[in-house]
């Protein structure tokens, strides 16, 4: 059974920096992708990025323009985490996160709509 537990968001000010993981079950990053979207009040979901399985070289694709430079996508296969390191937050990036997969080995080209997520983990950005 898959499970994707999402952990870390919070409410941090502008330019604060914070750290989300998610814990994956019933499936191995080792042989599929996993990543992460998020969804404002009011907004349509929107892909952050992904990071591939490790036998297709654990690349990483980034979705959302206005993230690149400034989040990092990472993963730990011993513990089966993905993390989602986000610095120089402003509040536009205020919404909730979901940890997701559509446990195909290759990032697929958009995450918006996968075939599972998490229940995703609240991040506000404000001062």
């Amino acid at each position: 059974q898959v499970q994707l537990v999402e952990s870390g968001g919070g409410l941090v000010q502008p330019g604060g920096s914070l750290r989300l993981s998610c814990a994956a079950s019933g499936f191995s990053l080792d042989y599929h992708a996993i990543g992460w979207f998020r969804q404002a009040p009011g907004k349509k979901r929107e892909g952050v990025g992904c990071i591939s399985s490790s036998d297709s070289s654990n690349s990483i694709t980034y979705y959302a323009g206005s993230i690149r430079g400034r989040f990092t996508i990472s993963k730990d296969n011993a513990k089966n985490t993905v993390y989602l390191q986000m610095n120089s937050l402003n509040p536009e990036d205020t919404a909730v996160y979901y940890c997701a997969t559509d446990l195909v080995a290759i990032c697929p080209s958009r995450l918006d709509n996968p075939n599972f997520r998490g229940r995703g983990t609240q991040v506000t950005v404000s001062s």
